[in-house]
This record gives C-alpha cells, sequence and structure tokens, in this order.
C-alpha cells in the first residue's frame, strides 16, 4: 500500500508518476511520519525514539534532493547512498515502535511498507549509478 497524496499537499515541482518518482514519495514519506509521531504519547519512552525517527525519516527525501546539485557524479551517488541508509534506519525505529510501544501497529505497518519499497527504489538507483559507465 502506498502512501497516497494528500490534496493539500504542495508537490515542489514534482511532476511525475507518484509510484516512481522517488523524491515525491519520499517527501509524503516524510509528512506521513510527521503526522504519526503528532498522534504518540508525550511520554519519555517516545521522546528519543521520536527524535531519531524524524531525523533520519526526514533525511532521506533531503538527501535525495541534495543529490540533484551534486558537483559530481560520485557525490551524486553518495547522496542516494546516504539516502539508502536513513531509510535502513527508519525501518529500525519503527519496528522499535511498532514492537515496544502502544503506537498504532497499523499504521506503523503502512509507513514500513512504504519505506521499504523507497530503500528498494534507492538500492536499485545506487547499483544502477554505479555500474554505468559515462
Amino acid at each position: 500500500m502506498m502512501i497516497t497524496q494528500n490534496a493539500n499537499v504542495k508537490s515542489q515541482n514534482m511532476n511525475l508518476n507518484p509510484k516512481t518518482d522517488l523524491r515525491y514519495r519520499s517527501y509524503l514519506f516524510s509528512i506521513e511520519v510527521i503526522k504519526f509521531i503528532n498522534t504518540l504519547p508525550d511520554k519519555k519512552v517516545y521522546w528519543v525514539i521520536v527524535d531519531q525517527l524524524l531525523r533520519c525519516a526526514t533525511s532521506i527525501g533531503a538527501n535525495i534532493v541534495e543529490a540533484k546539485s551534486a558537483s559530481s557524479r560520485k557525490d551524486f551517488i553518495k547522496f542516494y547512498e546516504i539516502a539508502l541508509k536513513s531509510a535502513n534506519e527508519t525501518k529500525y525505529w519503527l519496528a522499535l515502535l511498532r514492537d515496544a510501544t502502544e503506537a498504532d501497529k497499523s499504521r506503523i505497518a503502512v509507513l514500513l511498507n512504504e519505506v521499504e519499497e523507497i530503500s528498494k527504489m534507492l538500492g536499485s538507483s545506487v547499483i544502477t549509478l554505479k555500474n554505468k559507465k559515462f
């Protein structure tokens, strides 16, 4: 199940297919993580996890955007690799919330599914970029 666009979301000139536009999907994913975090109770057990989750989940899209203005091909690939690492870290924090707290498990499952798809897209992109000769 892909996270779908909210009518109020401004798309930052992201006019490609929402299923395949990595920048667009990571942007929507960040928004959904922020909304999810806002539903969690203000308890000490959530503070550190939420802080880490917010940082790594929003870092995915930020690094994809940064890659667009990379100064070299190697730099571009590096930003995608960092985005992939952030996606993998996001999976960890979401799984921890799912397994160790009373957070909404069905909502976490949707977020985990989306970050898994984003991870696969990033991983595939990194492999393709590393194997292409210019």
